[in-house]
């Protein structure tokens, strides 16, 4: 995609600075010509001073200075990283200032919250972007023209196992912060299925296991699910915080079929293995800055006044299909699920690369758990 060569930068506070926002989003601001990170907003004063040092960042905001970070005039657009039950109501402050929001996924935890960061957004005339990197990210994107293009025949299943080790005491492991596996990496298999097969579900099934340990006192081990689609397609996949580390998917065709391994990172190589009539070809797609490139996409998408790709129906429409996932853990049986109609789909025309950090920062009051975000 290009993008625009304004020489106005957006301006940018970014909310939140644990593992994933020091790691991979505050670098990437030297890579996005069209961004600038000018505040950090967090409780930890050491954070603060330390990231602001590093960064060159002269201003710096508690939770509790939040507005007047909002209203200072200095930034024109919030990152939102901060766990999952914050994003709701830091987005709708946000808005009402009229900030635009880029805010991490899950978008919410309930409907009726990104109901509410949506009708922000409306009423406010801001843009609201969900932070879907893989909508901009090449193999991922190269993936979906294969599936559209029937190399592979007629698309019928897509498959994907995403799963890690997430250490007790992790954020994601407590139910009051949003976590639990459907929300933190299921997300990204549920978003994967409905971006190849440019489709929604219309009914879902899910099974949870947990096999008893300390860790998983609040959230569930690993959760199955089945996703039906359109023309009698079937999607599955099994994503897991206490299994080794695997991050890949599958779309069988008629033909053929497309495997994507390491699908969901944020860094690191991707390979395609493409097989047509008992033939493989493999690609690798080298390593790039994802955050790079969507700080770029979001920035454009304000100067030139178009709307994002991943919008608030994005995040919706994935955050609706979760609860109904745990609606049928819960009932044991399968859940129909009416989702909003999007006019937008990501296409390999979205596609942006901004060259990979060599840059590793050291973690300051944050641990990595060693996944994706």
């Amino acid at each position: 995609m290009t993008t625009t060569n304004e020489k106005r930068k957006i301006r940018y506070a970014v909310v939140g600075l644990g593992w994933f926002a020091q790691q991979a989003a505050l670098p990437a601001f030297t890579s996005a010509d069209n961004s600038e990170l000018v505040a950090l907003v967090s409780d930890d004063p050491i954070k603060r001073e330390e990231l602001s040092k590093q960064y060159g960042i002269e201003h710096t905001y508690s939770y509790e200075d939040y507005e007047e970070c909002l209203t200072s005039g200095l930034i024109d657009a919030v990152y939102i990283a901060l766990p999952n039950h914050l994003h709701c109501e830091y987005t709708v402050r946000a808005a009402n200032q009229v900030i635009h929001v880029l805010c991490e996924k899950p978008m919410a935890v309930t409907e009726q919250e990104c109901d509410a960061m949506n009708r922000a957004a409306n009423d406010n005339g801001i843009k609201l972007m969900i932070a879907y990197r893989l909508h901009l990210e090449p193999a991922n994107l190269q993936a979906i023209e294969i599936v559209k293009s029937h190399q592979i025949g007629e698309a019928r299943l897509f498959n994907s196992v995403f799963s890690q080790q997430v250490e007790q005491g992790n954020i994601r492991l407590r139910e009051i912060t949003g976590g639990g596996t459907l929300y933190d990496i299921g997300i990204y298999c549920i978003n994967a299925a409905r971006y190849l097969f440019q489709d929604e579900p219309t009914e879902v099934f899910a099974v949870a296991a947990t096999k008893g340990e300390q860790r998983f006192s609040e959230v569930e081990e690993m959760s199955s699910v089945i996703l039906r689609f359109p023309n009698e397609r079937l999607a599955t996949f099994t994503c897991s915080f206490g299994a080794a580390k695997v991050s890949n998917y599958q779309v069988v065709g008629t033909k053929g079929d497309i495997r994507v391994e390491s699908a969901y990172t944020w860094q690191g190589d991707i390979k395609h293995y493409l097989t047509i009539d008992g033939e493989t070809q493999e690609r690798t797609f080298e390593s790039h800055d994802q955050l790079a490139a969507e700080f770029t996409y979001f920035s454009d998408c304000i100067l030139q006044n178009r709307d994002p790709e991943p919008s608030g129906i994005e995040g919706l429409n994935d955050v609706h299909i979760i609860e109904a996932l745990y609606q049928s853990i819960e009932t044991g049986q399968s859940v129909p699920v009416k989702t909003f109609e999007r006019d937008q789909h990501p296409t390999s025309a979205h596609t942006i690369e901004r060259p990979a950090t060599e840059e590793k920062p050291e973690l300051i009051h944050a641990a990595s758990p060693g996944g994706n975000s």
